[in-house]
C-alpha cells in the first residue's frame, strides 16, 4: 500500500471515529492522513472535528489549509462561513459563503445558500436572506432547515 492509499484508509477510519463520537481519535487519524498525503478533504474534516470540540479557531485554520491544498473544493469555504456565524461574525462569513457558491467542486451548494441566508438574517437583510433560503430550496426542495428558516422569515414579515 502506498502513502496515498494509506492516507485514504486513515481518512476513512478518522471519519468513522468522528461519527462514533471519538473526536480525539478522529483528530489523530486525520492528522496521520494529512502527514502521509495532504488533501483538502482531510484538512476540512479535521476542521469539522475541531468545530465539534469547540475549537473554532483551529477549525478555521484547517479550512484555510484545505483551501491552500485545493482552492476548487467548496466545503472549506462554507465551513469557514458557518464557523464565523457561530462566532457571531456574519459580515465576515458572507464573502466565504459566496466563495463556496463559486467553487467548482462542491456537492452541497444548498448548505452555502442556507448559511448565506442565516448570515443575511443576522444582518437584518431580509430580502437577501429570503433569496438565499429560496435558492437552497431550489437545489434541495426537501431541505428542512431552509424550509423552516424561510417560513419563519415570512411569518416575521407579516
Amino acid at each position: 500500500m502506498d502513502q496515498k492509499e494509506r492516507a485514504v484508509e486513515l481518512f476513512k477510519q478518522a471519519y468513522q471515529s468522528q461519527v462514533g463520537g471519538d473526536l480525539d481519535r478522529a483528530v489523530e487519524l486525520y492528522t496521520g492522513s494529512i502527514s502521509l498525503h495532504p488533501s483538502a478533504e482531510a484538512h476540512t474534516f479535521l476542521g469539522w472535528t475541531y468545530s465539534f470540540m469547540g475549537r473554532l479557531d483551529d477549525a478555521i485554520a484547517e479550512c484555510e489549509r484545505a483551501i491552500a491544498t485545493d482552492p476548487t473544493f467548496g466545503n472549506p469555504y462554507n465551513d469557514i462561513g458557518a464557523y464565523l456565524l457561530q462566532l457571531s461574525r456574519p459580515n465576515d462569513a458572507v464573502p466565504w459563503l459566496k466563495k463556496a457558491l463559486d467553487a467548482p467542486r462542491y456537492a452541497s451548494y444548498h448548505f452555502a445558500h442556507m448559511n448565506l441566508g442565516r448570515a443575511y438574517s443576522q444582518l437584518g437583510e431580509w430580502d437577501e436572506a429570503r433569496r438565499s433560503f429560496k435558492a437552497a430550496l431550489e437545489i434541495e426542495p426537501n431541505y428542512p432547515p431552509a424550509r423552516r428558516a424561510l417560513t419563519q422569515l415570512i411569518a416575521r414579515s407579516n
